[in-house]
């Protein structure tokens, strides 16, 4: 009997949102995704210490900066000798609101890749998705250097990432979930926010179907995942990154998992066309109260992971 997780494999590509190496080789994913977050939990397990013990002894007089982006090349090319696709490794959310400083260190860590035989082809380069890592990415993407676009939250976000054509967005579900349960109280129903009444479940699904109603090429991928329910209700997405725990729920279920998001469905019932610039994004961006919080509290833990990941290269 088919499992929900080899069942989702036909309807949406599965990506793996860890560092963990075995579970990459347990679930078979086709891509994976990293964060500052999952590489600094990775780097403390025994396990994935000689990745980080062999930067500082290869390159011991190299700039902290460097030192970091070599442990992430490290940790992606590991990855991609698991995985057939693509890794997304991430630039510094330290530089979220800085152009020019993304442009310069996502091109360091494409070098860094390709010093070490890896193509740009199987690497995306994440980015936080403020105005100004959206700008970066559209520089980076008109050299041939693929991005994903994270920490997003709102369609306003989403259309400005398909204008700038980033390859690859990220919309969260389950920190969407988070803010709209906490801002409910006492009020929250979750019976009546399950599957697709959940909150951010809609978000990713309107992107879904603004995108695909308009054949914009960027491709959406689901992300930040509480429970598997939100991952079936997305079914059809073209990718959903789940964690290990999710995968493993997924693996052990039969129970049938039919598409939920369709381009036939989305071009059926087409949204009103937005227009996007600078002011537009800054404005509805700052009248959605919940993707500016989420985009500004996402960018203050990966700076602080960040920065501990410094530490651990004893700077």
């Amino acid at each position: 009997m088919t499992h929900q997780l080899d069942a989702l494999r036909a309807l949406t590509t599965v990506v793996a949102d860890t560092g963990d190496f075995e579970t990459m080789r347990a679930y078979r994913p086709t891509d994976a995704t990293t964060n500052p977050s999952l590489i600094l939990k990775a780097v403390q397990q025994d396990a994935y210490r000689p990745l980080l013990d062999q930067v500082l002894r290869d390159y011991p007089a190299a700039p902290l900066a460097e030192q970091v982006d070599r442990l992430l090349v490290a940790f992606g090319r590991e990855i991609l000798a698991i995985v057939p696709g693509r890794v997304s490794t991430e630039v510094d959310a330290r530089l979220s609101f800085d152009t020019q400083a993304s442009i310069e260190r996502a091109r360091q860590i494409i070098g860094l890749y390709e010093s070490v035989g890896i193509g740009r082809e199987r690497v995306l380069i994440k980015l936080a998705a403020t105005w100004e890592g959206i700008q970066a990415a559209r520089v980076l993407q008109a050299e041939g250097i693929q991005c994903n676009l994270t920490l997003l939250f709102s369609l306003t976000q989403a259309i400005a990432c398909a204008q700038a054509k980033v390859t690859l967005i990220s919309p969260f579900v389950g920190r969407i979930y988070d803010w709209v349960k906490k801002a409910a109280g006492s009020q929250w129903d979750e019976a009546a926010h399950t599957g697709g009444n959940d909150p951010g479940v809609q978000s990713v699904a309107r992107i879904y179907r603004y995108f695909k109603a308009y054949d914009l090429p960027t491709q959406i991928m689901g992300a930040s995942f509480r429970n598997i329910g939100q991952i079936r209700a997305l079914a059809g997405c073209d990718l959903l990154t789940i964690s290990p725990a999710l995968l493993g729920e997924l693996a052990a279920s039969t129970d049938p998992l039919p598409a939920c998001l369709t381009v036939e469905d989305a071009k059926a019932n087409a949204p009103e066309w937005l227009a996007s610039n600078e002011v537009t994004f800054r404005t509805q961006l700052n009248q959605d109260a919940m993707a500016t919080e989420k985009l500004a509290e996402g960018i203050r833990v990966f700076t602080a992971d960040a920065v501990q990941l410094d530490g651990l290269l004893g700077r």
